[in-house]
């Protein structure tokens, strides 16, 4: 049994290099630059199609299976409920951006309350069957606390690196899942450079986002839902809150993949939504050069990067996908937040609700049309990062417990 199933090699991000798949390779052997995986389309297409998938009763990332660059016993590592979540309507969030049509992808739903449990479990099912017993990881959180607590539920070992600046509600997912805890005396990118750093030293297996070709892999598992869930009317935009950039590029990817084997007609524009705080790639698609670091600063940990590791990727995504990038202020970003949980319900940290403050923005600048279709991603629970929300959190009223101090303070909660 071919163990990466369809996958057929890498190619080179930068310098279009076609390397064979190897547990050995993470990035492209001739220029250092990020490698995809390619498939066998053809033969996908006859094991793949919408009559199956109807058939399929599997309520996770593993209904589309023939997509990945693993096989093998899929079971084994089904423990946890990853991907085919929720594809909401906005509700009456369609009177506050005065836009009706848009969709909410909802990934707070996941095992580890995050988007990065898509990645975390290609790369472990890459990791176990090349033989390795323990992976490490750096992360601003949650790429961490995915990869503890997937690990935890399948016996993997790992090692986290994280920045001491890491929120503290994700440091305790990783104690909590009994993580091998390092943190480190600087920014993300000192965290990744020394996760790098182990990895070769000691062998280990290196899950790191814009560094191992197989988290991409996971990601585009989010593209799969959306078009199924949208009976296969793939919307106009899909607005990404970009960070390192690996998302993006694997939604992008997702789609690319159905449209190959032919399960969609249309290919969607993909939006890069950044902080203007943390905005490389953003910066680079305005004005049309190539990705250079920023210094990094805004509350949204989760795309707070200096240097992005799969940059260009995620710069040609939006090329190629006739998307566009956008940048938003961080107050936008917390305004936006809370209107996500005060008016449809769903919590979600800073950078996860950085896509409805890029949507909204989009609409005052006129560069989407209210006619066209779009679905915004939401990546990560809002508990992951309590610190951000009370710092725009009013303190609540403090009475007695007696009615005549309600009394005082009715008219300011009483509205009916």
């Amino acid at each position: 049994m071919n163990p990466y199933n369809f996958a057929t090699h890498y190619k080179c991000i930068n310098c279009s290099k076609e390397h064979p798949l190897s547990n050995d390779i993470y990035v492209c052997p001739e220029c250092n630059g990020n490698l995809d995986i390619l498939y066998n389309y053809r033969m996908i297409s006859k094991k793949l199609s919408k009559k199956i998938l109807e058939k399929r009763k599997e309520p996770s990332l593993f209904r589309y299976h023939e997509l990945y660059p693993v096989s093998g016993d899929i079971e084994k590592f089904n423990k946890l409920r990853i991907g085919f979540t929720p594809l909401y309507e906005p509700g009456r969030l369609k009177k506050i951006l005065g836009y009706n049509n848009f969709y909410i992808k909802d990934d707070t739903s996941n095992p580890s309350a995050s988007f990065k449990d898509r990645a975390s479990i290609m790369a472990i099912m890459n990791a176990s069957q090349n033989g390795h017993e323990m992976m490490v990881a750096a992360s601003t959180g949650n790429a961490a606390s995915s990869l503890a607590c997937l690990s935890a539920s399948l016996g993997m070992k790992n090692i986290i690196v994280v920045p001491r600046s890491a929120p503290r509600a994700k440091i305790s997912q990783l104690v909590m899942f009994g993580a091998n805890l390092v943190m480190v005396k600087g920014t993300y990118d000192d965290a990744f450079d020394l996760s790098v750093a182990i990895t070769k030293k000691y062998g280990l297996y290196n899950r790191n986002t814009g560094f191992n070709p197989f988290t991409r892999e996971g990601k585009k598992s989010v593209s799969f839902e959306i078009a199924e869930q949208m009976n296969w009317q793939v919307p106009d935009y899909v607005f990404v809150p970009v960070g390192d950039g690996n998302i993006i590029s694997g939604v992008w990817k997702g789609f690319r993949d159905l449209f190959e084997i032919g399960l969609i007609k249309t290919l969607p524009g993909v939006v890069a939504v950044q902080s203007d705080k943390s905005s490389a790639v953003a910066d680079a698609f305005l004005e049309e050069r190539n990705i250079e670091p920023v210094k990094a600063t805004t509350i949204a940990d989760s795309i707070s990067v200096n240097r992005p590791k799969d940059g260009e990727a995620a710069l040609r995504s939006v090329i190629d996908s006739k998307g566009f990038a956008i940048k938003v202020s961080d107050e936008e970003i917390l305004d936006y937040q809370k209107k996500l949980a005060q008016h449809r319900g769903i919590f979600a940290e800073p950078s996860g609700a950085a896509s409805l403050a890029g949507l909204a923005r989009a609409l005052k600048k006129k560069m989407i049309d209210a006619g066209k279709k779009s679905v915004i991603l939401v990546t990560g629970s809002g508990l992951k990062d309590i610190d951000a929300v009370m710092k725009g959190m009013k303190e609540p009223v403090i009475i007695r417990p007696d009615i005549t101090d309600f009394d005082k303070i009715k008219e300011k909660i009483i509205t009916f």
